[in-house]
């Protein structure tokens, strides 16, 4: 799961330590995802497909955009910096992410539906939630029906913008270190926040299996990096 050209620093054990405990964290999580998965495809086959204007394919629409500002960024800051920890925290969330995003989109080609969204980004949180409340939008902006990057970025939680695309590519060094850590967390708790309210909104095993993995995987990710970035900011 870890990069092979990355090499453990010998001068930062506790780091090192703490992110084997979250790699082993999230094996496990891994595990027993596939095996919710496997049961998660069994009981869909069971029931009707979700419709292109569901909780279900909003969800899996928005959460591949959001996953795939986190490569990205990933991506950056790989080459910006040659610290073992934040390349090594860079390659994992890029591999988990492109993989996740991956699942969603056979999840739409299973369903017969389209890539593109019908209608507003992040409509679907404004859905009832199964207890019957009515759907509030969330803290971080309000569905839009806006094309660009910058209408995206207001809309889903945690994203970041152009012109934070653009300081990590020019950045570098701790700059660079301390930048991907906290627009990565912000990015983090936005997905958590994705997870959660489709994890309110639907009882699909296949969409409510990959929620969970991704709050778990995430939350973790967030204490390391909370750690990493007090590291640097000391």
């Amino acid at each position: 799961m870890t990069d092979p050209d990355v090499e453990t620093e010998s001068g930062r054990p506790s780091g090192a330590s703490r992110w084997r405990l979250v790699v082993a964290g999230v094996i496990a999580g891994a595990l027993v995802l596939a095996v919710g998965l496997a049961g998660g495809w069994m009981l869909a086959a069971r029931s009707a497909d979700p419709s292109t204007t569901s909780v279900e394919a909003g969800f899996a629409r928005d959460m591949q955009v959001h996953h795939d500002q986190a490569v990205e960024m990933a991506l950056i800051v790989r080459d910006r910096t040659d610290d073992p920890e934040i390349r090594s925290l860079a390659y994992d969330i890029a591999t988990s992410q492109a993989q996740q995003s991956g699942q969603m989109y056979a999840w739409l080609n299973d369903w017969g539906l389209p890539q593109a969204r019908p209608g507003a980004t992040m409509e679907w949180m404004s859905a009832p939630t199964l207890d019957g409340s009515a759907g509030q939008g969330h803290e971080h902006g309000s569905p839009t029906t806006g094309s660009s990057d910058a209408a995206v970025a207001v809309a889903m939680p945690g994203m970041a913008s152009d012109a934070d695309l653009e300081r990590l590519r020019n950045a570098s060094g701790t700059d660079a270190e301390v930048l991907f850590l906290t627009l990565m967390l912000a990015h983090h708790r936005g997905g958590v926040d994705m997870a959660d309210a489709v994890l309110d909104r639907s009882t699909h095993p296949l969409v409510t299996t990959l929620a969970r993995a991704i709050v778990f995987a995430q939350s973790g990710e967030i204490d390391y990096m909370e750690s990493l970035l007090a590291q640097r900011s000391s």
